[in-house]
Order: C-alpha cells, then structure tokens, then sequence
C-alpha cells in the first residue's frame, strides 16, 4: 500500500534518510529491506482530505467556508478530528492491556499509558473549543482588515505542503458538493452524544483574541 507524506519536509527527510543509510549500510545492495514507494498526493485531489481542506482555507476564503472546514474537520461521524481522537484512545486501551503492576518502582508502560491519556484528553479539549470556535468564525467579518491590526497576533501554522512549494491550485468546490457535505455533517453532528452539551473553554492564549460567546442553538447556513 502506498505511504503518504504530509508535508515537503517529511518527504526531503526521509529521502535523506534512505541516502544516509545507503551511505553507511556494510551488506550488499540487493540484501537490504527495498525502499517503499510513497506516494504524493496534490491537495486539490481531495477537497476534503485534511491536505484539502488545509488548500482551501486560505485567506481570501469566505466566513461562512472557513467555518464549513471546521465543522468538516471535527464532525462527529466522519470528521478527522474525532477520528484522531479515536487513534489515540486505542493506542491507550492497547497499552492498557499490558500494564504490570507487579514492581512497585517500575511503571514505564504505565507512564506511556498516562501520556496517550493525557493526549487524549487534550483532543477532547480541542474539539470542543472547535465547536465554540466555528459559529465565531461564520460571523466574522468578510474582508480582511488593516494589516496593522495583525501584528499583535503570532501567525500559526508552521508548516508547508507540497502544493504550497510547487505552486499547485486546489479545484474549486462545486457547490452541490458542499451542501451535501453540510447536511452530512449536521446529521452527523445532531446524532453525537456530545450534541446538545455546553463546550467548556480554557484559558486563551496570550496572543490570542478574547474567548466566544458560548454556543448558540444553531448557526443559519
């Protein structure tokens, strides 16, 4: 099966990482373990591929489609978010399985397991700021504002993907698309058990904006 980078820098590096191994290797060049094929998909492929959604939100996107993403990114059914969280909570029920209690002074899958716990906590935590965060976003203003009032506020995101360095678009949307996208995930996120809960939020960010308003009933689409 095909592996998948997330970004040109994991690409360079692993690239760089098979020539140091061919580099220091002492066996022949036929006994070594053949170096998987990885597969780079374009972000415009997937529209809403977390890869995807990342090349659609840019900043000429408007109020009501950044905030498409995210209830997108963190539906409870098929959002990439909850399914994250997922991941994590079985890496912590498959470590929980091998614990040993038996040496009173040595619990090193014991504290393995508290990181996966406190890892999954943290995105529980970040899917309900989201839920907060995306009603904000649909009433924020829809276009941009002077650049002096950005310079207070840190940018973010920290990393590229490939189709940011080799300058590929992504394909529009078409809107039948995000209408069928949009009622997916208002079933989906009328159907969570979380649904219906008052999100708590934590402290902000000194950079960051005040906390929202909490969570209204509904947002009009």
């Amino acid at each position: 099966m095909p592996e998948y980078y997330s970004s040109i820098g994991e690409a360079v590096g692993a690239a760089m990482q098979h020539n140091i191994r061919l580099a220091h290797r002492s066996t022949a060049p036929g006994s070594d373990k053949p170096l998987q094929v990885r597969h780079l998909p374009s972000a415009s492929a997937d529209p809403y591929s977390v890869r995807g959604m990342i090349s659609r939100l840019h900043e000429d996107a408007s109020p009501d489609e950044v905030a498409g993403i995210i209830e997108e990114v963190n539906g409870a059914l098929v959002g990439a978010l909850p399914e994250l969280t997922e991941l994590v909570a079985s890496a912590a029920d498959w470590t929980r399985a091998r614990l040993d209690f038996d040496d009173p002074h040595h619990h090193p899958t014991f504290e393995t397991w508290t990181r996966l716990a406190a890892a999954y906590g943290m995105l529980q935590d970040v899917r309900e700021q989201l839920e907060v965060a995306e009603d904000g976003l649909a009433a924020c203003p829809a276009e941009r504002t002077d650049p002096r009032h950005h310079q207070t506020v840190n940018v973010l995101r920290s990393r590229e993907l490939l189709d940011d360095v080799l300058g590929t678009e992504a394909a529009p949307v078409p809107s039948s698309a995000r209408n069928f996208d949009s009622d997916r995930q208002r079933a989906a996120r009328s159907s969570s058990p979380r649904a219906g809960t008052s999100p708590s939020t934590g402290s902000p960010p000194a950079t960051a904006a005040p906390p929202p308003a909490p969570r209204s009933a509904g947002r009009p689409r």
